[in-house]
C-alpha cells in the first residue's frame, strides 16, 4: 500500500539533487553525460577508445557504475584520467545521491567533460535523472531491433542512440534500418551514431557529437565572463 509514495518520495529527493548537480555542472560548464545500455553492449569498450582519443591533460573524468567490481574503472584508469568506480552493492540503477558522494573530493574546475556510466539495464536508469546534460543509449547488433518498442522510456529520454558492434552484422540477423526506425517511432528526434569499437568505424562521428556538446557547454561559462 506504500510503495507508490515511498517509490515517489525517493524520486522526489534525488530529482531535488539532480538540479543541485545540474546547477553546479552548468556553473563550471561541465558538460555531463549519463551513458546507459543493456550489460554487455560494449559501453566499456567504447569509454576507452573515447579517452584514448584525448590528448593527456584534458578535462576529462569517468564515473563508472557497476553491482560488483571495480574491473570497468581499471580498465579505464590506465589513460591517465580520473576515473571513479561506484560500486551499487545490488542497486541496479545508479542514483543522483550516488554521483553527488563520488564527486564530493572532485573539482569541477578541473573537469570539462564528466562521463557516467551507467549499471548495465536498460530499465531502472531511466527513471533516475543524475544532473546530467544528455542521456545516450548504447544498442548492440547482438542484440534486438525491438529494443527501442520494448524499453521505449530510455530511448524516448536519451538524446543521442549509439548503435554499437557493427563489424558483426554479416554473422548476426539483425536490421539496423529496422532498429533505427524503431527508436524515431519512440523519439522522432533521436541521433543516432553507427560505431564499432572494433575497426573503429563510425567513431569519429560518435567524438564530432561529443565536441559539439562540448563547446556548447562552454559558452556560458565565457559568456559569463563578460
Amino acid at each position: 500500500m506504500e510503495r507508490v509514495p515511498l517509490e515517489r518520495k525517493v524520486l522526489n529527493e534525488n530529482g531535488r539533487i539532480a538540479e543541485e548537480l545540474r546547477a553546479r555542472f552548468a556553473e563550471h560548464g561541465v558538460l555531463c553525460l549519463n551513458l546507459i545500455s543493456s550489460p554487455g553492449s560494449g559501453k566499456t569498450t567504447l569509454l576507452e577508445r573515447t579517452l584514448e582519443s584525448f590528448a593527456p591533460g584534458e578535462c576529462v573524468a569517468v564515473l563508472t557504475g557497476d553491482i560488483q567490481t571495480d574491473n570497468d574503472a581499471q580498465r579505464l584508469s590506465r589513460f591517465g584520467f580520473p576515473v571513479k568506480q561506484i560500486t551499487t552493492g545490488g542497486t541496479c540503477h545508479l542514483d543522483a545521491r550516488m554521483i553527488e558522494k563520488a564527486l564530493a573530493d572532485w573539482r569541477l574546475e578541473d573537469i570539462d567533460l564528466l562521463i557516467i556510466e551507467n549499471v548495465g539495464n536498460l530499465v531502472c536508469p531511466s527513471s533516475y535523472d543524475l544532473g546530467e546534460a544528455a542521456k545516450i543509449v548504447v544498442l548492440s547488433v547482438t542484440e534486438g531491433e525491438e529494443k527501442p518498442l520494448k524499453y521505449p522510456s530510455i530511448f524516448f529520454k536519451s538524446e543521442l542512440m549509439i548503435l554499437n558492434k557493427t563489424d558483426l552484422l554479416p554473422y548476426v540477423p539483425f536490421q539496423i534500418a529496422l532498429a533505427e526506425e524503431n527508436a524515431r517511432r519512440v523519439h522522432a528526434g533521436i541521433e543516432i551514431v553507427r560505431t564499432s569499437c572494433l575497426n573503429r568505424e563510425g567513431l569519429t562521428d560518435w567524438l564530432a557529437w561529443l565536441s559539439r556538446k562540448r563547446a556548447a557547454a562552454r559558452k556560458p561559462a565565457a559568456s559569463a565572463a563578460f
